[in-house]
């Protein structure tokens, strides 16, 4: 029986909550038909610190079946998908995440089904509809909220004016396309920005003369863009209820091969030339071979229990942990019905699992049951779950699987955890886009700054000559920018992910096209 946790004294709130809590534990049991997928903290409002899910686990296990897929933590903290919700979540209107638009790029290919690849469009808004068309940048400087960043564009389309917008701050990007019908006199850049921006104030701009400003313009708002992932593939044996127990499996059965086969290919580790992960491609240090695929122009690993190193004689595998528990997004492979609860492996990176379930396997009639659970701060992600969730062997299955959990790790960077982290990336990188582009604006004009007039040459009339003898820094800026914020972040988690955040920054910097 599960230990509940009375305090030193009976209390009648107390012994309310010891009945309580039989309650729900009979109402599991006996596979009572919850209208949704709820917890105990949704029926009494409260948890119990110390009851662990593992006694309730082996309750249902000892009755028999039939199992439920997944079981929430009696403290909650986690949702569950639910396959009677209506089609269509998440709205755009409740995430800045939506599908892509790029010419149906984010479909899956062929085939009846259609599944879509859910993205920030606003990263990439800079790129489809300003880089390499006619337009102009502008920064501002000390604003009530900081510094702006503002693109303008003059459209025309079916005979009607358009203006498109896009306002950065240390907050988020806006972009918008307003029409121009009816109005003689263009609003002024101040203007333009109060209307995205009603709260801001001692709005000064000025015009971005950088030949280049517009390669470090979409740097930036591609900074958070991401086309590599790696998830985390975990095989769970009948009646498993810990993360020893889950880590410490080695067999590979055909019908984990065949779910594998759906995932990718197997890849020898030495020597790839791939995305890998943090998978060890020199010296053999993470296993011999892993999982990869590409998928809509993203590479994918996968970092799979089994193949990672086992290590006689450590009952928590850390090398496996080491690299599962540091995914933020995994699929629990389950070859016999069994039930999984998400905190059964203590991280705090994973936020999101995707179950699959087998039935017939190795067989021309396999199918799969698949389920989805993630962190209640995680918002819903799609695409959702047919009803009832069970799918036929074949191509369908892996677009949807694939699609489903790239679209889960997007979802997860919503949470607080990584919202907070983000945030502050995102104004340390909006600080230093516009402090580079105010100084080579200025050195365009032969003014430079304090310090740097010896630098130019012929007098004031260097500029441009001296503009394009510099080497672009801002890469660097980055990292220093970035490592400062590595000595402030409050965990050991944070400060892994940050350092995960400079090299995806670098990155996008590095391989920025020229304008």
């Amino acid at each position: 029986m599960c230990t509940h946790y009375l305090g030193v004294f009976p209390t009648i709130d107390n012994t309310f909550k010891y009945f309580a809590s039989l309650i729900y534990e009979d109402a599991i049991l006996e596979n009572f038909p919850f209208p949704r997928a709820i917890t105990f903290n949704d029926i009494f409002g409260f948890y119990l610190p110390h009851c662990l899910p593992f006694a309730l686990l082996s309750k249902i296990l000892e009755k028999g079946g039939p199992y439920p897929q997944v079981i929430l933590p009696q403290f909650g903290g986690y949702w569950i998908e639910d396959v009677e919700a209506p089609a269509g979540t998440p709205s755009s209107s409740e995430s800045s995440f939506c599908e892509e638009e790029d010419g149906g790029e984010g479909m899956s290919p062929g085939g009846g089904h259609s599944y879509r690849l859910e993205c920030n469009s606003t990263a990439r808004a800079y790129r489809k509809h300003f880089l390499g068309n006619e337009h102009m940048n502008y920064y501002c400087t000390g604003s009530s909220i900081g510094n702006l960043i503002m693109s303008l564009k003059h459209e025309e389309a079916e005979g009607q004016e358009f203006l498109r917008i896009m306002l950065r701050s240390r907050i988020k990007t806006v972009h918008d396309r307003i029409s121009l019908a009816g109005i003689n006199q263009l609003p002024s850049v101040p203007q333009i920005a109060k209307l995205l921006c009603d709260d801001a104030t001692g709005l000064k701009f000025n015009p971005v003369l950088y030949p280049r400003g517009s390669q470090l313009i979409v740097a930036y708002d591609e900074h958070e863009v991401n086309n590599t992932f790696k998830f985390g593939v975990i095989y769970q044996k009948f009646g498993q209820t810990s993360e020893e127990e889950l880590f410490g499996n080695n067999e590979e059965t055909p019908a984990f091969k065949e779910f594998l086969s759906t995932l990718g290919d197997n890849m020898e580790l030495q020597d790839f030339k791939g995305f890998r992960g943090g998978l060890d491609v020199s010296h053999g240090q993470t296993g011999s071979e892993s999982v990869y695929t590409v998928f809509r122009q993203r590479e994918i690993m996968f970092h799979v229990s089994t193949k990672l190193p086992f290590t006689e004689g450590d009952v928590q595998q850390l090398q496996r942990k080491r690299h599962i528990g540091n995914d933020i997004v995994a699929t629990v492979f389950q070859e016999e019905p069994t039930p999984f609860v998400p905190d059964m492996i203590a991280s705090n990176f994973l936020h999101a699992y995707v179950l699959v379930q087998v039935e017939n396997p190795c067989t021309e009639h396999t199918t799969y049951k698949v389920s989805v659970t993630a962190r209640e701060d995680v918002p819903p992600f799609g695409p959702p779950l047919p009803n009832p969730a069970v799918f036929r062997k074949g191509p369908e299955f892996r677009d949807f699987l694939l699609t489903k959990l790239i679209n889960a790790e997007n979802a997860c960077y919503k949470s607080d955890k990584f919202a907070k982290l983000e945030g502050r990336t995102r104004a340390a990188l909006l600080d230093n886009l516009h402090d580079e582009l105010h100084r080579q604006s200025q050195a365009m004009l032969g003014l430079g700054q304090a310090g740097e007039e010896d630098k130019l040459e012929n007098g004031g009339h260097g500029g441009l000559l001296e503009s394009f003898k510099v080497n672009m820094n801002l890469d660097r800026s980055v990292h220093d920018t970035m490592h400062s914020s590595l000595n402030i972040a409050a965990s050991a988690a944070e400060r892994w992910l940050a350092q995960c955040l400079v090299q995806m920054a670098s990155s996008r910097i590095q391989t920025a096209p020229m304008v």
